[in-house]
């Protein structure tokens, strides 16, 4: 049974995306809300009760030891959370639609990997990933399940307590959990880890940037879902698609900083919108 608020197959704003999407092969940017119901909390969503968690920096992590404590100490709860998420309907379609040639590839803000988890082939994470850790000294790699692990045996018992999820793997706990909690080192040069993703005070890597501008030149149109593009990282793709000309649609749940530049805006859930959208251009493909 569908919910009140997803969209019928004759909603206008489906034959509107589906128009878009018929003349133009689209890139897709995505941002948090392409995951919220899969079950991961967002920054900045409409349905966000309270303010949003404040992000720790990528200066704080390095200078300050009881930081990576806190951080690795809310990451240990926050990924047996998200390690455990599915693609949701939304993610599957985005995958759908890129296999029938409507989307050409996807830019996403998200670091839950469940893009490529749903089937999606031409992925860049922007952000990174949350599946990998990184030694800040050495550069060596490891899973973050592997990272795990070892957190989980240097905190018999950690990962059982019941908290509260919040964005990006993170949780919101006590301060004295996260003063006792014992950080691993990294396994090659005991030099300190950092999750593999790009952290507020930052920069997106300059060759990750390079990659991700040459999959939007490739493309003939920007497909936004689930962003409020209030980061510049995700914004300045709307931009640059409109100063080459290039048509943008957004659907969200709830305003955005692009809608004043795109040609076509939906309001909308996207695990309702996406799947309504991706029956309606295969149904059209069979009728030729």
């Amino acid at each position: 049974m569908p919910r009140d608020d997803e969209p019928r197959l004759g909603d206008t704003a489906i034959d509107d995306l589906a128009a878009f999407l018929r003349e133009r092969r689209a890139l897709v940017l995505s941002g948090a809300g392409m995951s919220t119901e899969s079950g991961i909390p967002d920054y900045r969503g409409v349905d966000r009760t309270g303010p949003p968690p404040t992000p720790i920096t990528y200066q704080r992590f390095v200078r300050d030891e009881h930081a990576r404590s806190r951080y690795w100490a809310r990451s240990a709860l926050g990924w047996a959370v998200m390690h455990g998420k599915s693609p949701n309907e939304g993610h599957r379609a985005v995958a759908a639609l890129e296999r029938a040639g409507h989307v050409t590839g996807v830019l996403t803000q998200n670091v839950d990997g469940l893009h490529q988890a749903a089937g999606s082939r031409a992925v860049i994470e922007l952000h990174g990933s949350l599946s990998r850790v990184v030694c800040l000294q050495c550069g060596q790699r490891e899973s973050r399940a592997s990272l795990q692990t070892r957190l989980e045996a240097l905190n018999p018992g950690f990962v059982e307590r019941a908290v509260t999820i919040l964005p990006d793997g993170d949780a919101d706990l006590p301060e004295a959990w996260e003063r006792a909690f014992q950080v691993a080192a990294c396994r090659e040069c005991g030099g300190v880890l950092k999750a593999d993703v790009v952290f507020f005070g930052e920069n997106v890597p300059a060759l990750r940037v390079e990659q991700a501008f040459a999959m939007l030149d490739g493309a003939d149109a920007l497909l936004v879902l689930g962003s409020s593009l209030a980061v510049r990282s995700g914004y300045r793709f709307v931009e640059a698609a409109r100063e080459d000309g290039k048509s943008v649609a957004i659907v969200n749940h709830g305003p955005t900083r692009g809608d004043d530049l795109a040609d076509l805006r939906v309001e909308g859930r996207l695990g309702g919108v996406l799947p309504a959208l991706a029956r309606r251009l295969e149904s059209a493909e069979r009728q030729g």
